[in-house]
Parts: C-alpha cells; structure tokens; sequence
C-alpha cells in the first residue's frame, strides 16, 4: 500500500500543533501571519480591523487544527479561514453588493491595469490607497478576484452573491479605480 504523502512542507509543525504545543503554534504564526494580514487588510481596508481578524482567524485554525486533512496547502487552508472571518466581519458592518440587470453592459475584463507594480512604490501606494476608497462591496470582490485568485463562481459561492453580481462588482471596482487613478493621475505617477 502506498502512503499518501501530505504537500505540506510545514507537516511536523502542524503535527505539533494538533498536541497543543505553544511554541509550533508561534513558529506557524510567524510563516504565515503577514500573508494572512494583507489578504485581510486588502478587504477590510482597516489596519486594526485585519490585525484582529488576522488574530481571531488563526486562533479558530488552532481550535479545529485537527480538522486539517491535508487535502490542501495548509495556507491555503488557513487562507480560507481568514477570507470566511474576513467576510463575517464585513457581513456584520452589512456591506450591499450592487445587483446589475443581466442584461445591463459589462466592460470587458481585459481593462488595462491600473499601473504597472514594477515602477516605484509610490506609485503602489497610490493604487492601495485608490483600492482603499472604493467602496466595500467593489473593494472585496476586487481582492477577491485579483489579489486572492478566486473565479466568480467562488465568489458568489463565499460572498452568497451571484455570479453576474459578483462580474458586475469586479467590472464597477476597476472602473471606479480607474477613474480615481485618472483623475489623480499627475499626482499618482510623478
């Protein structure tokens, strides 16, 4: 019989863990937490905010460590923890998603970038801080989708949206940053 090997590169950690052992519960922490604090920050656009979710999300993987199969990457595992918290929370604040008419237009996802990461910094910053002033509901399915990786099916399944809804909130959010970063655009690219 062949064993099935977990993918997991941190298995003896996780293993640890599953025995309640403090100091592999930290030295998970550290591998994983900033990953883990950006993917909340992104859609919480709230430093404090995402560091306590970041806190509750990691203390919920540890309660129900032992739920942990090994079917996927651990961090993807833990990923989805901190994306549900995420969610709750800003299910809790009562964000609206805008529901579009099917038949209403959509622009086509291939709109240009809002700029391109390799060409400063600042330039970073500005398109956080645009990402940052959309509002909730554009601003989570856009983390969603372009930072986190999920396809529309996932985000109307995770957000309990539909698929048009969650097309039309990505297709408004870019829209939206890509005016923001127009208008700002002398400001934005120095």
């Amino acid at each position: 019989m062949i064993e099935q090997r977990s993918f997991n590169i941190h298995q003896d950690l996780i293993n640890r863990c599953r025995n309640g052992e403090r100091l592999a519960q930290s030295e998970l922490y550290k591998l994983y937490y900033k990953a883990m604090y950006n993917t909340c920050y992104r859609m919480l656009n709230d430093r404090v905010e995402a560091e306590d979710v970041m806190q509750e999300s990691f203390l919920a993987a540890f309660l129900k460590i032992n739920t942990y199969r090994g079917e996927m990457s651990f961090g993807s595992w833990l990923k989805r923890i901190v994306i549900n918290k995420t969610i709750d929370t800003l299910r809790a604040r009562k964000i609206k998603f805008d529901e579009l008419d099917e038949r209403a237009s959509i622009p086509d996802e291939e709109d240009k970038n809002a700029a391109e990461a390799e060409e400063g910094d600042s330039k970073i910053e500005k398109i956080r801080e645009a990402v940052g002033m959309l509002p909730e509901g554009f601003r989570v399915v856009l983390s969603l989708a372009l930072f986190e990786g999920f396809d529309h099916e996932e985000i109307a399944m995770i957000l309990k949206i539909n698929e048009s809804t969650s097309r039309s909130q990505l297709a408004r959010a870019k829209r939206k940053l890509m005016e923001y970063l127009k208008n700002n655009k002398d400001e934005t690219f120095r």
